[in-house]
């Protein structure tokens, strides 16, 4: 039966604009080519994220020690740093489409190579590091060159959601990579996860074969140190890229207690020493949380004041890391805020909810951040820029992998881990005073 009050009828459309804004806009993929991207990566970023618990795991497993997991970051921090800013001088030089997928080949080669150490049960804790840092090089060029190529395929308004798709599916393999890790490793075997990931990286190979040809648009120049210099120099004069990258640089050194968690897992939360659900639960936590964001970010290109949305959503970040250490500690037997018990299953659930809240925040604070490097650079700058974005993002974590494992073997992971915490909250407050333009960025105003 229709219901004839003229309010009633009028409030449904509402709603549903509402919702609508409320949750994610999908427009971006009505552009086959970057659909395509979209879809081969749910695929891809869930055997990346295999990957991502498998070689810390076998280090762990290896070594029993969270000092030498910290130590993944050293081997990991180089090459991305190196490869980051040549592969994003090279973007800016060479065919994009070409360039991504050479580095698409060089991955699935690693991944396999990875598979064929683990398979043979070498056991050699410096060739998995080994192996890492080549995947990390390879890495390094393929994802600066991915990002600078999203603003070749859709207009400047869509930046905001197609960044929000593209962490969300990240994110989403994030879930669903620790927790099948998690359930695989007792039964199939740590091997198995390199060569799924393997396997799992064609999908996007077959994507980045679909693009069209993306020549560079800018002078020709050799991508040597002069062309990562140029890169360089353009950043400094850019004060809101350069207070993007110094906020997210305190959030993931002081406050990504990854490398914690295989030793979290195992002596505080009962998982064995060769890995558990309980990994795949911390693994998969922040990622969780992150999605969730990504699903309710319908808001997010109405935004204006995006420089004070990333501040605030750092701080919260430190808040979360610094709940996550104390549920831990609470947890623990011998932790240094209580003596666990009967009540450590529950405190794991709360650990949990501290790590899911911190990753829906973050998700938040790169959209922005990936955004305002779109939207102000010029084309020709974007791969060299990118290629910076990348070494913070994902290089700030390699340095707090190696901070955290030494402060865990020092203090403990629940010390190391809500110190960390702190450590944003100061830091990101630091940042503010130093760079008072970020605060005041507004979209279209630089």
């Amino acid at each position: 039966m229709t219901d004839t009050r003229p309010d009633a009828n009028r409030a449904r459309p509402e709603a549903t604009v509402h919702r609508r804004r409320l949750l994610a806009d999908t427009t971006p993929l009505r552009e086959p080519h970057y659909r395509r991207l979209w879809v081969a990566g749910i695929v891809t970023v869930i055997g990346a994220q295999l990957s991502v618990v498998a070689v810390p795991q076998q280090v762990y497993e290896i070594t029993r020690s969270s000092a030498y997991v910290g130590l993944t970051g050293v081997f990991g921090l180089v090459p991305l740093v190196v490869f980051g800013l040549w592969g994003g001088a090279l973007a800016d030089v060479m065919d994009r489409r070409r360039l991504i997928t050479i580095t698409t080949v060089g991955l699935v080669v690693t991944s396999l190579l990875f598979w064929g150490q683990a398979a043979a049960g070498v056991g050699n804790v410096w060739l998995v590091l080994g192996l890492f840092s080549l995947q990390q090089a390879f890495f390094a060029v393929n994802q600066p060159t991915r990002a600078a190529i999203i603003p070749r395929l859709l207009p400047g308004e869509q930046l905001p959601a197609a960044n929000s798709l593209n962490m969300t599916v990240v994110q989403f393999g994030a879930i669903a990579g620790p927790l099948l890790a998690g359930v695989l490793i007792p039964t199939i075997g740590l091997p198995s996860l390199y060569l799924i990931d393997s396997i799992a990286l064609l999908a996007t190979l077959w994507a980045v074969l679909r693009l069209p040809v993306l020549p560079p648009t800018g002078p020709t120049t050799r991508a040597g140190l002069r062309s990562v210099l140029d890169g360089f120099a353009y950043l400094s004069t850019q004060k809101v890229l350069l207070a993007s990258f110094v906020v997210d640089v305190v959030a993931m050194v002081f406050g990504m207690p990854r490398a914690l968690f295989p030793q979290i897992a195992n002596e505080t939360f009962g998982d064995p020493a060769s890995g558990g659900v309980a990994l795949g639960l911390l693994f998969a936590a922040m990622s969780a949380g992150a999605v969730i964001g990504g699903v309710f970010s319908g808001w997010l290109p109405r935004v204006r004041y995006q420089g004070r949305a990333v501040v605030v959503c750092i701080a919260l970040w430190g808040l979360a890391m610094i709940g996550f250490g104390v549920a831990v500690g609470l947890a623990d037997p011998g932790g240094p805020f209580g003596r666990g018990g009967g009540g450590g299953r529950l405190l794991l659930w709360v650990a949990l909810a501290f790590l899911a809240f911190g990753g829906a925040v973050d998700m938040i604070s790169a959209a922005f951040r990936s955004t305002m490097l779109q939207q102000v650079a010029p084309d020709d700058m974007r791969g060299r820029l990118q290629g910076v974005f990348i070494v913070v993002v994902a290089g700030g974590p390699r340095i707090g992998d190696v901070l955290h494992g030494a402060a865990a073997y020092a203090f403990g992971t629940a010390v190391a881990a809500a110190g960390g915490g702190v450590l944003v909250v100061v830091g990101v407050a630091i940042a503010c005073l130093v760079f008072p333009t970020f605060l005041r960025y507004r979209v279209g105003k630089v």
